[in-house]
Parts: C-alpha cells; sequence; structure tokens
C-alpha cells in the first residue's frame, strides 16, 4: 500500500522532470525522494520511470498513473480542507431565574434562534444566588436574572449588567372573582380570602409582611415552586395570588394591590470566565438581541 506522501514526490518528478529540482520542491533530498518513489513503484508492482543521466521519462504504466495520483491527491485535499473548515456549534450557555415568566422566555429564546439558527441554548434554571454560583464558576455564560443590591450597581463584577426591563407586582384572582372586576384593591379586603403561596418569589417575605402590617391572616390552600402552576390553580378558583406584572394567563385577572409597591428590574449577566475570543462575539449580539425586545410593563386588566 502506497502512503500520500509517496504520490506527491512522484508528481512532482512528473512537473518538473527531475528528481533534483522535485527534491528542492518537497523540501527533501534527493535520496529521500528517490527511496520514495521505489516504494511507490514496489507498492504498485511497475516502474513508473525510466531514468537516464539527464531526463527522466514516465513509463507507459507511469504516464496512465498520473491521472489517478492527481485525482487521490484531489479529493484528500478536500477532505483535509472540508474537516477544517467544520467548526464546533456556537453554545450559548444560559441561566434563567425561574420567576421569569415562560411567555417572555419563549418570546426571547425563539426570536434568537430564529435569528440564529445556528447557535445551541443550553439552558440552566435557577434561584438568584444559583444562577450567580454558576457564572462565578464558569459554568453558565450569561443569566438572565434580577438586578438589584451590588448585583444592579454592577459592585464585584467587571462586566456591567444589562438591563432589560423593570416592573411592579399584582394581585392575581380569577377572572370570576368578585374582585376581578376592580381597578385597586385593598390588602384589608382579602383577609381570610384563600391564598396560593409562590415559593420562589424574590420577595416572599416582604409579602408575608405586607399582609402582617395590614393586619391580614390570608388563608393558605397551597404552596408551590412552579408559577404556572400558581396561575393555573389561580384561574381555577382556590385562591389568589401576588406576582410579577409580566405574567399572563387565561382566567387570571390583575389588579393593583393598595401599598403593595415593591418592583425588580431584569436583566442580563456576563460571565467574567468567558474566552474573550470565542464567546464574547455571541454574548454582544445575544444582549443586543434582548435589547431591542419590547419589554415593557405589562397592562393591568
Amino acid at each position: 500500500m502506497f502512503e500520500l506522501y509517496q504520490l506527491r514526490y512522484f508528481l512532482s518528478v512528473v512537473e518538473t522532470g527531475s528528481f533534483t529540482k522535485a527534491a528542492e520542491r518537497a523540501f527533501v533530498t534527493q535520496p529521500t525522494l528517490s527511496a520514495g518513489i521505489q516504494k511507490l513503484e514496489a507498492a504498485l508492482g511497475v516502474r513508473l520511470f525510466n531514468r537516464s543521466n539527464r531526463r527522466v521519462y514516465l513509463t507507459e504504466a507511469g504516464a496512465r498513473f498520473v491521472e489517478r495520483a492527481k485525482a487521490i491527491l484531489h479529493q484528500c485535499n478536500l477532505a483535509e480542507r472540508e474537516v477544517h473548515e467544520t467548526k464546533a456549534p456556537k453554545v450559548l450557555r444560559l441561566g434563567v431565574l425561574m420567576t421569569i415568566p415562560c411567555a417572555l422566555l419563549e418570546r426571547l429564546l425563539g426570536g434568537f434562534r430564529r435569528a440564529e439558527p445556528d447557535v445551541v441554548i443550553e439552558l440552566f434554571e435557577g434561584t438568584e444566588q444559583e444562577l450567580l454560583n454558576r457564572l462565578e464558576s464558569g459554568g453558565m455564560d450569561v443569566a438572565l436574572s434580577l438586578l438589584r443590591g451590588p448585583v444592579a450597581e454592577g459592585r464585584d463584577r467587571p462586566k456591567p449588567p444589562v438591563v432589560l426591563f423593570e416592573e411592579g407586582y399584582v394581585l392575581a384572582v380569577s377572572a370570576s372573582h368578585p374582585l376581578a372586576s376592580r381597578t385597586e384593591v385593598a390588602g384589608r379586603e382579602l383577609a381570610d380570602e384563600p391564598t396560593i403561596v409562590r415559593t420562589r418569589c424574590e420577595i416572599l417575605s416582604e409579602t408575608s409582611r405586607y399582609f402582617t402590617d395590614q393586619n391580614v391572616r390570608p388563608r393558605l390552600v397551597y404552596r408551590t415552586p412552579q408559577d404556572e402552576r400558581a396561575l393555573a390553580m389561580v384561574a381555577a378558583g382556590l385562591g389568589f395570588t401576588t406576582l410579577p406584572q409580566s405574567y399572563e394567563h387565561p382566567g387570571v385577572v390583575k389588579v393593583k394591590l393598595t401599598g403593595y409597591d415593591y418592583r425588580r428590574r431584569v436583566g442580563l449577566l456576563l460571565s467574567d470566565l468567558i474566552d474573550e475570543e470565542e464567546k464574547k462575539p455571541l454574548l454582544d449580539r445575544f444582549a443586543a438581541f434582548a435589547r431591542r425586545e419590547p419589554w415593557r410593563d405589562a397592562p393591568l386588566n
């Protein structure tokens, strides 16, 4: 069996008409090139050249082999080029806060995938602290999370956060609830009303304090870490809940809760450990796309 370097030696001799010149073109010594040609002839079982003191001639077998040798090298060069041009898929490792509504996430990621169809998005879900921990360990490229405290001010992080939108919190009741027709509800009106608690809510302690200050003790009927399920149970009439204004669900009406004036800012946090050359252009494009999204406070029903 012959090897590719032997074909290159053979074609160099054919093109230059000289073992000496062929050796110079191949950057080897003439004995090395001659040995390679001899091995090729031995593998094929034929002589490829007639040698004389002044010139080198192709034998009949050598003449027939020239085009085959060129075709083999051409295909090998094409294969090598294709392998080198094959790039690993671009991967965006995105962390998402558990209390980001699915509809917003679907719109953002669906739009970005249509704009960047070659990008693979690896999705992680977690709390604020879980996302920060993963960013700091290099396990994530970017997080869609809350911006508050030192994070919002960009302290302790070389890369400043990217602000996307800000929203308030509202009361959510079933469309059939007597309070659903109101534009605003006082906290005291919820005394003894059944309530559904979103256990992953980032202002859970503030909400508890709000009702305590109102001397209101709603009746707890359901606790769940799944916001979409909490909304489904509100729509079913099991009780009320409080949530960020951007949440939407059929059969659920959002109403302003007097004095419940908490707000949250949502944005992107970028990892400090990314490969600047490899990932920065992709993250810049993702951040730019996210900024163009029509983020806005959801209107009250």
